[in-house]
């Protein structure tokens, strides 16, 4: 379990243009964060750091006091588009998602999409998926194998006043729930 995330002094340049310089935050265990800017101000950016899918020039990042340089495998994430397969339902792409991960049951699969607000049944083909739904299913994936750590970016983008309402409410319980921290 993930009881806090420490960032100090992170910088990132990347093709001679700084993305990042001497960021500094710490995230405590069951709590929701927001992290507010700019646009091209490093957001995304940072959250790729955490995640391990980009490497800092320097800085570090500490988890419970320690340094990881690969991913966290405690660590849900939802960064920029959703990339899964057009052609595979919801669900299926939850599961091969699953398989890919281990230890991840059908249950799990049925909990998670539910709890996005999406059908486990629907039959359309995630090309056919609304934006909003899209953002529902990046969501239901992120939250796979119950993260200690979920990071979203933009988790309301493409949603309508009502689901952006609701979506905020659940990103909102998930800390008291399941002990998540949430960015």
């Amino acid at each position: 379990m993930i009881h806090t995330v420490t960032i100090e002094r992170l910088s990132k340049k990347i093709r001679g243009t700084v993305v990042l310089q001497d960021v500094g935050m710490r995230l405590e265990s069951g709590k929701v964060y927001g992290l507010v800017g700019d646009n091209g101000s490093g957001k995304t950016m940072l959250m790729r750091a955490i995640c391990g899918l980009i490497l800092p020039d320097s800085g570090e990042i500490r988890f419970d006091g320690e340094s990881r340089a690969a991913r966290n495998p405690t660590i849900g994430a939802m960064i920029e588009n959703t990339s899964l397969y057009p052609d595979l339902t919801g669900i299926e792409n939850l599961q091969l998602l699953a398989k890919i991960r281990r230890q991840i049951g059908r249950n799990q699969i049925q909990a998670a999409i539910k709890r996005v607000g999406l059908d486990p049944g629907d039959k359309r083909t995630y090309r056919k998926y609304s934006l909003g739904m899209k953002q529902r299913l990046g969501l239901a994936a992120a939250l796979l194998g119950f993260p200690r750590l979920l990071i979203l970016d933009e988790p309301t983008n493409g949603l309508d006043p009502a689901g952006i309402q609701e979506m905020r409410e659940l990103i909102c319980s998930l800390p008291a729930r399941f002990g998540m921290t949430v960015l």
